[in-house]
């Protein structure tokens, strides 16, 4: 079965096809998929949803022109669509220098400490192209969340000089 087709069945009404192309791209992970298994990871079935982050954990970096689709997924309610948003535009690195405005927002407000971890950790791998993110990520390094604290502070050094 090709890549589209198990992308549209993770978009389907029918929870033993979310389940199944979830499943098939848990044992092959394609990057072509990282949008639509990052949605999943939300799904309202909790083997979608396990299936989809065995697949988000193997993924590789996704393609540089999913990063708006991924900086719209921050703003997802549910914590882990945003969580796995913010690690692949982390994985994406400076390529996804578009999104950095959207992860510092996350990082200034989301409501979970893991979300924020991960926006810091994002900004990070970015380096020097992330450099607005400056402020954003020296407010972090105030926080009593220790390991937020932390990441921020590495996010930074990254920065260098720039």
């Amino acid at each position: 079965m090709d890549i589209s087709q198990q992308i549209d069945d993770l978009h389907s009404p029918q929870v033993a096809l979310r389940r199944s192309a979830a499943e098939r791209l848990a044992l092959t992970p394609d990057a072509a998929a990282a949008v639509s298994l990052a949605r999943a990871s939300g799904d309202d079935d909790e083997q979608v949803r396990q299936w989809a982050v065995a697949a988000l954990e193997e993924l590789g970096a996704p393609d540089v022109g999913d990063v708006g689709a991924l900086a719209e997924l921050l703003t997802d309610p549910e914590t882990d669509v945003r969580y796995w948003a913010a690690t692949l535009l982390g994985r994406v690195g400076e390529g996804a220098r578009q999104a950095v405005g959207a992860l510092s927002r996350v990082l200034d407000a989301d409501a979970e400490p893991a979300v924020r971890q991960r926006a810091a950790w994002a900004i990070g791998q970015m380096g020097r192209v992330a450099a607005s993110a400056r402020q954003a990520l020296t407010r972090a390094t105030q926080t009593e969340d220790v390991r937020l604290a932390r990441l921020a502070r590495e996010a930074l050094q990254r920065l260098g000089d720039a």
